[in-house]
């Protein structure tokens, strides 16, 4: 039986360990850069990095913490590249654009539809990814990665003032779309 170096992981220990950290790994990834391919892209780099460092991860307790910071970065560092492309489009203002900052949100008739809690998040997840790029990603920087506005702007190179405004209209238009399907804020 071949003896494997001491700092080489053994393969069905680290195995074990990404098993326990792949979704996380993955939805903080998809969340951030709003597409399945990507995600995937950043979830093997992200466990390629592990793989170098699991003599210290394996036993410590912030290995999750460890993951979910690589995973955030290199999503931001995906979608940063692709920065240009979306202000450009964003900055493009059309008469509709005014339309998603309307708060008059339309409550769905009678009582919210009677859902269990993984088809809410489905439906949470499949309208946060109908968002456009440049009002989703300061939206789950904020309330998925706990991210600031200050740190946002300054991470994603934009004023401060287009964070809030875009935060602002993605949660209007996450309502809304919401609300058509039924569910409301507090359904979830």
């Amino acid at each position: 039986m071949a003896r494997q170096p001491p700092d080489t992981p053994r393969q069905d220990d680290f195995a074990s360990f990404m098993r326990a950290y792949q979704d996380m790994v993955f939805s903080t990834a998809a969340r951030i850069t709003g597409r399945d391919g990507p995600a995937e892209d950043i979830a093997q780099q992200v466990f390629l990095k592990a793989y170098e460092n699991f003599a210290q991860l394996q036993t410590s307790p912030s290995a999750g913490g460890w993951l979910k910071t690589v995973a955030r970065n290199l999503a931001l560092n995906h979608a940063t590249r692709y920065r240009r492309r979306w202000r450009f489009f964003s900055e493009m203002r059309s008469a509709d654009d005014d339309d998603d900052t309307d708060m008059d949100i339309p409550q769905p008739e009678g009582d919210a539809v009677d859902m269990d809690a993984d088809s809410r998040r489905a439906i949470v997840a499949e309208t946060l990814n109908q968002l456009p790029d440049h009002r989703r990603l300061p939206l789950v920087l904020y309330h998925f990665e706990e991210m600031s506005y200050e740190e946002i702007a300054q991470q994603l190179g934009i004023s401060l003032s287009k964070v809030k405004i875009d935060i602002l209209r993605a949660r209007a238009a996450m309502a809304k779309n919401l609300a058509a399907r039924g569910l409301t804020a507090e359904c979830f």
